[in-house]
């Protein structure tokens, strides 16, 4: 009965093993890409034809199509069109010039926020990009619940399926998010010819749909006559009109979703054949033909679906419950062109806005492991596809369940993600153009990022809801992100070390005798503070006079970079105080990497030597953490024991 118990217990540990295994097999993409700020990059993606890529970008940003008109005509009611004529010149005239420049700045798909991390430096800079990749977090999740929450209504309202499913729109959209999160569990690759198919199927279709109605349009002047008339009624002059659609406009933001997707797929854009990594000149080229044609594809469908919408669908149809909530294309396709042709729509539609929660799903994959891993700020289980496929699945249940699957309440949220992230690439063009020297543009640019903070800030006013699950996301991304930070302040984190000649003739002129070395925070760094060091560590340590000892100065840069490449300097001070001098982020770290690279170097274990330092050990420890510095010896010894287990390998580390 032992031995079976035994056996048992050997069974459990084995599939626990192997579970533990397949969970952490494979490293996200972007986490492979840039462990480090000078790690070695795989080749980029095969080029596609800009064209081709529009479409892997297009099932994010041509799917809204399936919501956006029902949207806009519960947010504006008969001034729909209007509004929506607002959203196509803020679209063409501030939203396409400022990703336009983005992708002339920054086009490896790292986007806005990576220009704005160039432009800001220190802790200010890396709290700025986690709140950043909150709000980027709340456009990709609520993309996912959204698009299922739509993809379900699609199919409850499905004839066919005669409202058998009424009532169960959450199970539905759970069950369609946890297929989602399947399909990231098993394995996925962006598939750009199946982006094309459907992109291709729906837009047609959609090209069907608008045109019927738009024929029925024109068929039925009393149609027109008596939205005109209803405008007027409700609103009017003109101007009132107007004035009113500026307001709304805010509401109807959700038509903007598409282009820092649009700038992410960069890399799968094919380049010219003198293309540099520096200057990759076509894929530039391409990527703005991509957006441009995206837009302009987009605003046509916008203006052209808000107008036919807006006049055939009665208003109450639009409501919660309505046959048109979330749907209002497919109810025109049922309307117009029969049950067999809007349940092949109802097909595209439903298949492509699963396919949108995909994108969103590698969208975030891809972006997050970009940033947490580099700052020091990612659990190492991060760095697996399947844990953090299973955590964003989970959180997509919780903001399903909270909204009740229901689509008109998740745009506010969605909304505010994707205007957040438009108006911080609005700035960091505007900054970039002020810094170029180039007035005009950095003028343009500013009016443009006034026209999306507005629209941000009336969008977070009018419906707080997103900024309060922004919020949430930029709460947790910060308090894990400082909590790991904490986790692994003790590791080494430098990538490289290289000795300059001088630094390493000082180190092999010690090589057959003992390797001595004395860290000094560099004061004045005269000929008096080297010389009472000096003096003062052979005191407290017994050292005799012949033993030779070199200065080891370590000058923080910024401290909030988590790894660095080392460089060590050797330099004669005042004719006979040989000083290694290095540059780094952590004093510790950077002592401890430069101990073992001196004894991997010369097979000796170096000796270093450390005065006590006075003050509360909690406060110096919050000095290391923030600023690099603090309590240097005994951080140095953990951070030495931590990288090199065999005590009898490891480097001395003397304190008096």
């Amino acid at each position: 009965m032992a031995s079976s118990a035994r056996a048992g217990t050997d069974a459990g540990g084995r599939m626990r093993r192997r579970l533990r295994a397949w969970m952490l097999e494979g490293l996200a993409d972007m986490a492979k890409q840039q462990p480090g700020p000078h790690a070695q990059l795989p080749p980029e993606h095969p080029g596609r034809p800009w064209w081709k890529v529009m479409c892997l970008t297009g099932v994010d940003y041509f799917s809204t199509l399936g919501y956006q008109p029902g949207i806009a005509a519960l947010a504006a009611g008969v001034l729909s069109p209007i509004a929506t004529l607002v959203l196509v010149l803020v679209t063409v005239t501030c939203a396409l010039p400022v990703y336009r420049r983005v992708a002339a700045e920054s086009p490896h798909g790292m986007g806005s926020i990576a220009m704005l991390e160039r432009l800001l430096s220190f802790w200010q800079g890396k709290l700025f990009v986690l709140a950043l990749l909150g709000f980027a977090a709340t456009d990709f999740l609520i993309t996912i619940t959204l698009s299922a929450a739509d993809a379900t209504a699609h199919l409850v309202e499905n004839p066919n399926v005669d409202g058998a499913l009424r009532g169960h729109e959450v199970p539905v959209t759970l069950v369609l998010i946890a297929l989602l999160g399947a399909v990231f569990l098993k394995g996925f690759t962006e598939a750009i010819g199946l982006a094309v198919a459907l992109v291709g199927v729906y837009l047609t279709l959609n090209l069907v749909v608008v045109v019927v109605a738009l024929e029925h349009v024109l068929t039925h002047p009393t149609v027109v006559s008596d939205w005109t008339r209803a405008l007027t009624a409700e609103h009017g002059n003109p101007l009132v009109m107007i004035g009113l659609a500026l307001i709304v406009f805010p509401k109807l933001a959700l038509g903007l979703s598409g282009f820092e997707t649009g700038v992410a797929v960069m890399p799968h854009i094919e380049g010219d054949p003198g293309d540099t990594e520096e200057r990759p000149v076509g894929r530039i080229r391409g990527a703005r033909k991509l957006l441009t044609t995206a837009a302009l594809i987009m605003c046509v469908f916008l203006i052209t679906s808000s107008f036919v919408t807006t006049l055939l669908i009665p208003h109450h149809e639009f409501e919660p419950g309505g046959r048109a909530s979330g749907r209002a294309l497919a109810y025109l396709a049922h309307e117009y062109l029969g049950n067999g042709f809007g349940t092949v729509y109802d097909i595209s539609t439903i298949v492509i806005l699963w396919f949108a929660g995909a994108s969103a799903m590698a969208g975030l994959l891809n972006l997050m492991p970009r940033y947490l891993p580099r700052y020091g700020m990612a659990p190492h289980w991060a760095r697996a596809v399947r844990p953090t496929v299973l955590v964003f699945t989970l959180v997509a249940f919780l903001v399903t369940w909270i909204f009740r699957a229901n689509v008109d309440a998740q745009g506010g949220a969605y909304a505010t993600g994707v205007l957040v992230l438009i108006s911080s690439a609005a700035i960091a063009v505007t900054i970039a153009a002020h810094k170029a020297g180039q007035r005009h543009w950095a003028v343009a640019f500013a009016v443009m990022a006034a026209v999306f903070v507005y629209t941000t800030g009336a969008n977070v006013v009018e419906r707080p809801d997103g900024v309060k699950i922004g919020a949430c996301f930029i709460a947790g991304i910060v308090g894990l992100s400082l909590m790991s930070r904490a986790a692994r302040a003790f590791e080494l984190r430098v990538s490289h070390v290289e000795l300059d000649p001088l630094a390493e003739r000082f180190v092999r002129d010690m090589a057959h005798r003992t390797i001595r070395f004395i860290a000094n925070e560099p004061d004045n760094r005269d000929l008096a503070e080297y010389r009472d060091k000096l003096h003062q560590i052979r005191a407290d340590n017994d050292l005799p006079l012949e033993e030779d000892l070199i200065f080891v100065e370590v000058t923080v840069s910024d401290p909030s970079e988590f790894e660095t490449e080392l460089r060590v300097c050797g330099e004669v001070m005042h004719g006979r105080y040989r000083v290694l001098t290095l540059v780094s982020s952590s004093v510790p770290n950077a002592l401890a990497a430069m101990l073992l690279h001196v004894r991997d170097l010369t097979g000796q274990r170096p000796h270093i030597y450390f005065e006590w330092t006075e003050g509360n050990p909690i406060a110096h420890f919050l000095r290391f953490f923030l600023f690099g510095a603090g309590e240097v010896a005994p951080v140095t010894r953990e951070v030495l024991r931590e990288a090199e287990p065999d005590r009898a390998r490891r480097p001395h580390v003397h304190v008096g």
